[in-house]
């Protein structure tokens, strides 16, 4: 399920265990809030109502952006001003939207597993083959001799 929530004056498109940055919300490191402007919510290509709908999120840490140089210029009047800015951000993940939780991922971690054993296995004749290949090479002769 997605959600399109506002926040900090943007939209957001969102699904249960995304991460996103959003402009600075009060709270600390572990704080779970609720995201109430919910403008749009669906799965799939179905659309559901947003009354009393809440996305909750849970903030992982309290960051600042990438650093904007501000610099005014007016020729031939000597004047010049140079300041700088750094943007406060709340980096959110988002546990639940509506009644539907993040769902573990430890499904997609058995996935993982079990395709690099098959790898391992059909890489291993082809190590030693490739080994049988370097022994068998003779050295080139020299051609300054």
């Amino acid at each position: 399920m997605f959600a399109i929530v506002r926040t900090g004056g943007k939209q957001y498109r969102v699904a249960a265990g995304d991460k996103i940055a959003v402009e600075k919300l009060a709270g600390n490191a572990g704080d779970t809030i609720s995201l109430g402007d919910v403008l749009l919510a669906g799965e799939g290509s179905e659309l559901k109502a947003t009354d009393g709908l809440t996305v909750s999120a849970e903030i992982i840490a309290q960051a600042k952006g990438e650093k904007v140089i501000v610099f005014k210029k007016r020729r031939r009047h000597n004047y010049r001003r140079k300041n700088g800015h750094r943007q406060q951000y709340t980096i959110l993940r988002i546990t639940a939207i509506g009644g539907e939780k993040a769902q573990a991922p430890k499904k997609a971690a058995a996935k993982k597993e079990a395709p690099a054993a098959e790898t391992a296995q059909a890489e291993a004749p082809v190590k030693a083959a490739a080994t049988k290949k370097a022994a068998t090479k003779k050295p080139a002769a020299d051609k300054n001799a």
